[in-house]
């Protein structure tokens, strides 16, 4: 249906103003902007910051730049919950800075791949936006240990965060991260290649709360970092060793006498482990449900061994399908151009 200016006062006066807020607040982005170019009334409804609780520019890539973002947040402000910005990488710190001023509500944001962006935002979301419980940070290859010390400080109520292949980060980020954001519940670190045993200390000292935990790639961990964490998360239901090639069986003799509520273990390229360490996980770890045992080439007689588990096992897989690591981000750009989405520029 298109309405003309000449509808709009026979709208309002049969559609009182709550109710069509009420409407736009079930519309996507798009038909909000074309919403805003009917007339004046609507393109004030349309663009209430109450109808623009929950954002994803993803289909936007190639039209987002810092301005969008700024005027985003000055329009939203405190209605602002949830932001995706997976993917702009024409976004940088000085319109994050505005975005973190202006939306202090905001609860989910999700960064992956804005690769412009430095420490400077950090600063910005920890000074200001102190409800934030979702963070996602993947390939923000600037961010440093200043970061996370930034975070631990201003986000404390942080839930979920995902710091993949951010290869700057040490240990002493980590501690500085964990002493503050202790009710940390999913952790990723894929691709943190600086990251030794000292940093799973840390974590196992103050992230008693955490049931996912990912170390994809970590190289430097070792059983004694495994068994550390094992003795402190009793929590986990997810985690990811893959291409930690130094651990042994000794990991998952901790895992199965310390985490009884694993559920999916990944451990694809760990080429030490044996059929008698997963045979003791299967017995003690009764709700686990799916391993990656891809490249585990002394795992031979495993399905005999998982005979004695509890319950069957409804994946032993040879892929990776992480649970909790967020959508990656595609081989190329998408490029979709809605005229009506320039009314943000």
């Amino acid at each position: 249906m298109v309405f003309s200016n000449n509808d709009e006062g026979l709208i309002n006066k049969k559609l009182p103003k709550e109710l069509l807020l009420r409407i736009f607040s079930f519309l996507d982005i798009v038909t909000l902007c074309r919403c805003a170019q009917i007339s004046k009334a609507w393109n004030i409804l349309a663009l209430d910051g109450s109808n623009w609780q929950r954002i994803d520019l993803f289909n936007f890539q190639t039209d987002v730049e810092g301005r969008v973002v700024e005027n985003i947040s000055k329009r939203c402000g405190g209605f602002l919950r949830k932001l995706s910005l997976r993917g702009c990488i024409g976004v940088g710190d000085s319109s994050l800075k505005t975005f973190a001023q202006n939306c202090r509500n905001i609860e989910h944001l999700n960064l992956n791949g804005c690769t412009k962006i430095t420490d400077s935002t950090c600063y910005s979301l920890s000074r200001f936006c102190s409800k934030l419980k979702h963070l996602d940070l993947t390939s923000c290859v600037s961010i440093t240990n200043s970061s996370l010390k930034g975070i631990s400080e201003g986000c404390r109520h942080l839930e979920y965060l995902n710091l993949s292949w951010c290869d700057q980060i040490t240990k002493d980020g980590i501690e500085a991260l964990v002493r503050g954001c202790r009710g940390l519940r999913a952790l990723l670190l894929r691709g943190c290649t600086q990251l030794e045993d000292e940093a799973l200390k840390h974590i196992q000292n103050y992230c008693h709360e955490l049931v996912s935990l990912n170390l994809q790639s970590c190289s430097r961990v070792t059983d004694e970092g495994v068994v550390q964490i094992c003795r402190g998360c009793h929590r986990l239901q997810a985690l990811c060793l893959s291409g930690c090639g130094n651990l042994t069986d000794a990991s998952l003799t901790a895992l199965a006498l310390n985490c009884p509520r694993l559920q999916i273990l990944e451990a694809a390229r760990c080429s030490h482990l044996t059929d008698a360490g997963f045979t003791l996980l299967a017995r003690n770890c009764h709700d686990l449900e799916k391993m990656d045992l891809e490249e585990c080439i002394l795992v031979s007689g495993l399905l005999t061994a998982l005979q004695g588990a509890p319950q069957p096992l409804t994946g032993v897989t040879r892929d990776a399908n992480w649970p909790l690591s967020g959508p990656s981000l595609p081989q190329h750009n998408r490029q979709h151009t809605h005229p009506a989405f320039h009314s943000l520029s």
